[in-house]
């Protein structure tokens, strides 16, 4: 990313450095869906225009095919989350493949489907093992298993977190994935104090 930044920085197209990363294919990280949930949020009332600026969104930097459906997969799980808000949280099963229904084929479709299919006595390890948990860092390797940890705890943000911690992998991406879905049903605000004060202070132009 520091060459693709230093690419743009000298003048060149952003489009065509972007979708030139590993031999034309463009990187299918999994940084696109990390930053996707509050969008989704945020387009909740329209989730069309949510699958759009999630795609637009993760092409900037992730022009792999896969790299924008997980991006699309997150936004849409934080749009219905925050849909849900006011009534019982949907069932997780049912909560995934409302995401996976409105995904292109992929692997993270397949991926998010696999995970609506897992019975609920399902371990979180065995999840891991068997989704993914951003240990290839790769969009299909992390958004299935960062979305199964939310849609079990539509309810509970701090647990949320903490099951996503327990696949191990990438924690910081499944985490800001899964907890960025549940805080669009929950807020923050029930999270224990000592985390709020640790926390880094936001920059101004989120607090203004």
């Amino acid at each position: 990313m520091h060459d693709v930044l230093r690419r743009i920085g000298a003048g060149e197209p952003w489009r065509e450095v972007v979708a030139g990363q590993f031999g034309g294919q463009g990187s299918w990280g999994n940084g696109a869906a990390m930053r996707a949930a509050p969008l989704g949020a945020w387009h909740s009332g329209d989730l069309d225009t949510v699958v759009e600026q999630a795609a637009r969104q993760g092409a900037v930097s992730h022009h792999h095919p896969e790299a924008v459906t997980g991006a699309v997969a997150v936004a849409l799980a934080a749009a219905l989350a925050t849909r849900s808000r006011g009534g019982d949280a949907p069932a997780g099963s049912d909560f995934l493949r409302a995401v996976a229904d409105r995904l292109p084929d992929s692997d993270v479709r397949s991926g998010v489907r696999i995970a609506a299919r897992m019975p609920e006595h399902t371990s979180v390890r065995h999840a891991a093992e068997v989704l993914g948990s951003g240990y290839r860092m790769s969009g299909p390797d992390t958004v299935p298993y960062a979305l199964w940890c939310a849609a079990g705890h539509l309810d509970d943000l701090h647990e949320g977190l903490w099951t996503t911690v327990t696949g191990r992998g990438d924690i910081d991406t499944t985490c800001a994935i899964a907890g960025g879905i549940i805080a669009a049903r929950t807020g923050v605000a029930a999270l224990p104090p000592a985390w709020h004060a640790a926390r880094e202070p936001l920059p101004p132009v989120v607090t203004r």
